[in-house]
């Protein structure tokens, strides 16, 4: 078990590797010379190769990657363009709102999803069944904004029972904190629960199916014992797998939920940053999300030895 740890850790080496590389270039991929952009329609071009100069530019490809990168494992991600503040306390402070959004809608879409995917794998073929699909498709068919202006709009402008908009930071008082929370969290995780209880329907229809279920009923087992102890745990990696996979999408998502609802995460600075050009925020952002996929990825993998000790790679 160690050894696969250790081998599983050491392998997302050379990932994050190619990954920084790749967040690098972003500065040459994008259209447009950043010290033309910083420097204003009025400048000359001389102001422009300043500007250049001291932000490093001028030197060769290699040389820029290699400092930054060296940077980086120092803990340095570098200076924003416009605010001169290092990106990594620009990060630490919208961080908080990011990753409570996402927490509170994993943990919501994992209760709501997966005893609808295994109460529909139960009910197959019935109206319950067919009713939890169509939910599915039609949440998954939904756009995260249309879904958040909606929400928005009943719950918290005609209702009043929640924010229309802001964050409240959890030192701040529990419940203050989760109500700015909960209408995010159902817009951003309606697509997600879609993606989830339609793999966990799948993977338990499969495993119904298997000889020690119908050996379980014999036995006399209770039904709840077997949907939720020896079906789902043997259901379990593909459903771990999507969950894993469905980081992906909470990570876009959060971008356009914390603009519909004006939370101050990282998605508005990651907006803010691309309006204004502003590669060093944009590339120490990048380069955190994919860290924090990469590192998701990770235990997923070793959670796979957990729910099957069979697993070895």
């Amino acid at each position: 078990m160690v050894s696969y740890v250790l081998r599983r850790v050491l392998a997302t080496l050379p990932v994050m590797g190619i990954v920084a590389l790749f967040v690098f270039s972003l500065l040459y991929i994008a259209p447009g010379d950043p010290a033309a952009v910083i420097a204003g329609d009025q400048a000359s071009p001389a102001d422009v190769e300043r500007i250049r100069q001291s932000l490093g530019l001028d030197r060769p490809f290699l040389v820029q990657f290699g400092t930054w990168f060296w940077g980086i494992l120092h803990g340095d991600l570098g200076t924003s363009i416009f605010t001169s503040l290092p990106v990594a306390a620009l990060i630490a402070q919208r961080i908080e709102p990011t990753l409570s959004l996402m927490a509170i809608t994993l943990v919501l879409t994992i209760v709501i999803a997966v005893p609808l995917g295994v109460v529909a794998a139960w009910k197959a073929g019935s109206w319950v069944d067919r009713t939890i699909m169509a939910f599915a498709v039609f949440a998954f068919s939904l756009p995260v904004f249309v879904v958040g202006y909606l929400l928005a709009y009943v719950f918290a402008l005609e209702l009043e029972w929640f924010p229309v908009q802001g964050y409240t930071p959890l030192a701040q008082g529990f419940w203050p904190w989760l109500a700015n929370l909960i209408l995010p969290a159902v817009a951003l995780g309606g697509v997600y629960i879609a993606l989830i209880a339609r793999i966990t329907r799948a993977s338990m229809l499969e495993v119904l199916q298997q000889d020690y279920i119908r050996t379980a009923r014999a036995k006399g087992l209770g039904q709840r014992s077997i949907l939720f102890v020896h079906a789902l745990k043997n259901a379990a990696v593909p459903i771990v797998t999507v969950i894993g996979i469905g980081i992906a999408l909470l990570i876009g998502g959060a971008v356009v939920t914390e603009s519909v609802f004006a939370i101050p995460g990282l998605g508005r600075l990651t907006v803010d940053a691309i309006l204004r050009r502003d590669y060093p925020v944009i590339q120490g952002i990048v380069l955190m999300f994919s860290f924090l996929y990469t590192l998701v990825n990770l235990v997923v993998d070793l959670t796979y030895t957990l729910i099957d000790p069979r697993i070895r790679y």
